[in-house]
């Protein structure tokens, strides 16, 4: 079983439409889709926004569905020159930019008393995301590199500098490291998916209504397609 999720609507919507519907169950304010793409047995939820909605709904998936592995698709701001609004970053780990322990020793990032920094992305799955992207969206860069969640919208420079020069991650956003630890701690596979929909800059705020329509588009032609490689 597949676990798919995105934190709002418009990044699960045509997952949804596409997908042969079986049943919806609820569980804590979350309506999960349970149904098949291709075949292939799925769940499809929209987590809501922000870090302790993202943990929950991977738990739940985990706990109640016995999920084998976890795909977080959606969109998020570039931190780096080379990629371009419309891109695609897969994520090689996660890191909880927000997380902050230093008066106690531990590098920022670091979630006390766990024996890691990040989350690595199982290889596999972001290597064959890599080769499916570059199949579907052949008109767009695919890259592989770390991701950074925090609970902030990131729109200026200043905060843009600050988390580049601390993580030197590929794109920022608000779920994928809650996502990623929680696959982590029960031990099993995920993958964080993105496509960009802002720079995460000054303009961040301006560029964001106009492409995110057209990121959604691009990542969800990406995770269709990969569900029917796995």
């Amino acid at each position: 079983m597949i676990g798919i999720i995105g934190a709002m609507e418009e990044e699960v919507k045509m997952l949804k439409d596409e997908m042969e519907l079986s049943e919806t169950i609820e569980k804590a304010s979350l309506v999960f889709h349970k149904g098949k793409i291709a075949g292939k047995d799925i769940i499809v939820v929209k987590s809501g926004i922000g870090k302790v909605n993202a943990a929950l709904c991977a738990q739940i998936l985990i706990d109640l569905f016995s999920v084998d592995m976890l795909i977080n698709t959606g969109i998020a701001g570039s931190l780096n020159a080379k990629i371009d609004i419309g891109d695609v970053v897969i994520s090689t780990d996660a890191i909880h930019h927000d997380m902050d322990a230093t008066v106690f020793g531990d590098p920022k990032g670091q979630v006390p008393r766990l024996d890691t920094l990040s989350f690595p992305a199982n290889a596999k799955l972001r290597l064959l995301a890599k080769e499916v992207n570059e199949e579907v969206n052949g008109d767009i860069k695919t890259f592989m590199g770390r991701i950074a969640s925090g609970d902030q919208f990131v729109s200026s420079s200043k905060e843009k500098e600050e988390i580049v020069k601390e993580f030197d991650p590929l794109c920022v956003e608000m779920e994928g490291a809650a996502i990623a630890q929680v696959a982590y701690l029960n031990q099993i596979p995920y993958i964080i998916i993105r496509a960009i929909s802002d720079k995460a800059d000054d303009s961040a705020t301006m560029d964001y209504p106009e492409f995110e329509a057209k990121a959604i588009a691009r990542s969800h032609k990406l995770i269709s397609a990969l569900i029917k490689r796995i």
